[in-house]
């Protein structure tokens, strides 16, 4: 991931924040702030399909934000302080999580649609669509994934011995 061009030349990049059946991101969100490029990762507005991308100011920051029901680390609701990356500069890069993935670009998510309606508002701002990488393990590459009309398929997706 580190050495992938696209990585490279992004200076505002979106990532998640892994959970454990997840490829393990700490290290890449080090490495993003080691670079001295931007970082933004996702708050997840419950029972809708709104996220946003706020701004983490250091990798140390991850200790103060709160875990979610589903046991996920986000800015807090009331947190209104930090940058969304919309209402800036935008996004060069969205490192995305999924369940499963197709060698077409497809992805399967958790099933609310949440990074395919950020796409949607990426693609109206004047930055235009991020780069999109999937990071996954090798046993989450499928003959085919389910799509739906909405689905926003993903332009890269990295894995062991891709």
């Amino acid at each position: 991931v580190i050495g992938h061009p696209k990585y490279q030349e992004s200076k505002r990049i979106a990532i998640f924040l892994s959970m454990p059946d997840e490829v393990q991101t700490e290290e890449i969100i080090k490495d993003i702030f080691k670079q001295g490029k931007e970082c933004f990762i996702p708050r997840y507005k419950p029972h809708s399909n709104h996220m946003d991308m706020l701004k983490l100011s250091s990798a140390e920051d991850i200790s103060s934000l709160t875990l979610t029901s589903w046991n996920i680390l986000q800015p807090s609701d009331d947190d209104s302080v930090r940058e969304e990356a919309l209402a800036g500069g935008g996004l060069d890069l969205i490192f995305m999580p999924g369940l499963g993935f197709d060698k077409k670009g497809n992805r399967l998510g958790r099933g609310k649609g949440y990074y395919d309606t950020y796409l949607e508002r990426c693609m109206k701002h004047p930055s235009g669509k991020p780069y999109t990488i999937a990071l996954a393990f090798r046993e989450q590459i499928c003959e085919s994934v389910p799509v739906a009309e909405n689905d926003v398929q993903v332009d890269e997706i990295l894995y062991e011995d891709c």
